[in-house]
This record gives C-alpha cells, structure tokens and sequence, in this order.
C-alpha cells in the first residue's frame, strides 16, 4: 500500500463470553487510477478473540484470519494453526518476526480461514504427543532430571491429549457455528512448525474423521530422543481415509539434527501405504533452517498440497523430496 491512501481506519471492541474480541480492518484504500473501493474486495482481516476458555487447557487468545471478500453466506475450508501469535503481526512474536501467513494467503486467494491457537507457558506439555505412553513416560521422566529447565512450569503431566480435546471439543465447534466453514474433514486441516509439527501429526492419527491433512514443517522429531517414530509404527495417523500429510525440514542449525529421524519416518509411513507425491510429501529445504522467515516461504507449495493435493515448486529445486 505504498501510494495508497487510507481514508478510515476502524478499530472495533465487543465483549465475547469472558474474553475480549477486537477486530482491525481498513477501508477507502485507494491508489491512483485504481477502481473506487466499492469496486473492490473487502480487505482480508485478522479478528482476536482474548482469553478463550476451556475447560482442558489454559485459556489463551485465538485470531482468526477471514481472506479477503469473506463472505458469510459462502462456506470456507479452515486451517488450525498452532503458536498462533507469531502468524500475523511481528508486534505480537516472541522474535518480531511473523510467518505472514495473510500476505500469503491474500496473494494465493484460497477460500480459506486460519484459526490461529496461541500458545501458552504449557507449550511443550501441549505438543508433545502422549502416546504411545510405554515409550514416551520413561523418555520424559529422565527429561525431567536431564532437562529440568524446560519443565520449570509443569514437571511431567504432558497435556496434549487435552489440548487436541480443546480444539476438536470446544474451539472448532464454536469456530463452525461464528464463522462460514464447510465443517466436514475434507475442508479442515491442522498445521504447525517443530513441536507443532508433531502435534499436527499427532492430531491427524488421533482424529482422522476431523482433520482431512496435517502440514508438519520442521517437525522436531528428536523430541525425548524420537518416541513419535513408534506411534508412527502403530499406523498413525494413516492414509486410509484420504488423508494428506506434509514434513519438511531445512539444514541448518537445530534443522540440521532432523534429517535421521525424517528418514526413519518417511520409511516407516511409506511402508504404512502413504504413497509420495500423492498423499505425503517429505521435503528437504537446504540452506534453510529453523526460522518463521523459512517456514513462510514454504507456505504456497503446502497449502497447495493441502488444499488441493497438488505437488508444486520442486521444478525449481525448491524443497528436494527427502531421500
């Protein structure tokens, strides 16, 4: 919007239940020579909703991105993404650096709503998969002596059966009945970099008739040393029901450490009958490494894996299939 001009600028407040909602939105931009903004689209938008209850996990902010032109009496397919504050707006990240997910977007123009699930002091105790609980218990109780620091909020008691029950339960319900969604698996996917990649995964083998994909982007595999390749060796999640699954990661800094355990996975879901280039990509970015501004580069040819299942930007040697 460099020569643009913006004639109003509404800031909007409404009380939601006991949380707070707020939305920004832009309206009158115009640039020389453009049609009149009647013309045009309504802009996309992000809306915030402060402090979502639940009565699994900790209440926590939800924003929701509405793509440009956001129609209620259309229906949209709906991506939930984890770490959700570092999404939209480097202002609320940890690092002041965003995935730009809506730039992304409004430039690729999917009928797509993003729910983005921000996370909490709990992060890792709600990504870190479960099951199978035989191996995953006895990792975690020497990660409490090895690692104390990282359980200085929440020593053992992992949460992310509850957190997956709070998003299934409790958040997309209320997500299908406020926005337009086409509500079926077909049309919702659940998304998320390094420990949200494994809960993504996770989500798909533990709800397989809610979400229809799953994009795992840098997953952190290596997790209390790679107990996740044994939930992957029961079957899960599986391709059974049409489902598509994405992994990637880069080479680079902690990316560098992932590319043993991919391989192990990539072997373990092409025995299982996920079939490359079909159903499951495992990509390998060189030069990249465990970053939003990586991550955010990625986002056209996942979403188009996703969305539509079609297998894109490997003709310029962009994300080398994993070997």
């Amino acid at each position: 919007m460099e020569h643009a001009s913006i004639e109003n600028i509404f800031l909007r407040f409404v009380m939601v239940g006991a949380g707070m909602f707020w939305t920004v939105s832009f309206s009158g931009c115009s640039s020389p020579g453009s049609e009149t903004a009647e013309q045009l689209p309504a802009p996309s938008r992000i809306e915030i909703h402060e402090a979502f209850p639940s009565a699994y996990v900790k209440a926590r902010n939800i924003e929701i991105y509405l793509p440009p032109g956001y129609d209620s009496t259309k229906t949209y397919a709906v991506c939930y993404m984890h770490d959700g504050q570092n999404l939209f707006d480097s202002k609320r990240t940890f690092n002041n650096v965003e995935w730009g997910v809506d730039e992304a977007l409004d430039s690729l123009g999917y009928d797509l709503i993003v729910v983005g699930i921000h996370n909490t002091e709990f992060r890792y105790q709600e990504y870190m998969p479960q099951k199978p609980e035989a191996a995953v218990q006895p990792a975690l109780e020497i990660a409490w002596v090895s690692d104390s620091n990282r359980f200085k909020t929440s020593r053992g008691a992992l949460q992310s059966d509850a957190y997956l029950r709070f998003i299934v339960e409790e958040l997309k319900p209320w997500v299908d009945k406020r926005y337009a969604t086409s509500p079926d698996r077909d049309h919702t996917f659940i998304m998320g970099s390094s420990m949200g990649g494994l809960i993504s995964a996770y989500a798909l083998g533990e709800y397989p008739g809610v979400f229809g994909a799953a994009g795992c982007l840098s997953t952190h595999l290596p997790a209390l040393d790679g107990p996740f390749l044994e939930y992957l060796a029961l079957g899960k999640p599986s391709p059974s029901l049409g489902s598509r699954l994405w992994m990637d990661h880069g080479t680079e800094g902690l990316d560098s450490t992932y590319a043993p355990y991919q391989l192990q996975a990539d072997a373990i879901l092409l025995a299982k009958g996920w079939t490359r280039g079909v159903d499951f990509e495992s990509r390998v970015y060189e030069n990249t490494t465990h970053h939003e501004s990586d991550w955010r580069t990625r986002l056209p040819a996942i979403f188009a894996f996703l969305l539509e299942g079609k297998v894109v930007g490997q003709e310029s040697g962009e994300g080398l299939p994993a070997r």
